[in-house]
């Protein structure tokens, strides 16, 4: 592979390759990012409201809670 590029002038390497790879796979570039960000939001969603639902529970059971603790 070396020495294809060993000829060609910096900015076929460093400039013309990088946006031809970019032409051609930007869209799974940008589906594949978009997926990811889609699921680490989902995911902190689901974690803030489990974490939610937690306190909304100890809140309304109180100090009722530590006595039947075991009583599930």
């Amino acid at each position: 592979m070396r020495e294809i590029f060993a000829g060609m002038p910096w900015w076929v390497k460093w400039v013309a390759v990088p946006l031809l790879a970019l032409f051609v796979f930007g869209g799974v570039i940008t589906s594949i990012l978009g997926a990811l960000i889609s699921f680490v939001f989902k995911a902190l969603l689901f974690v803030a409201l489990v974490g939610g639902l937690i306190f909304v529970v100890k809140k309304f059971r109180g100090n009722d809670a530590k006595a039947t603790h075991g009583d599930w």
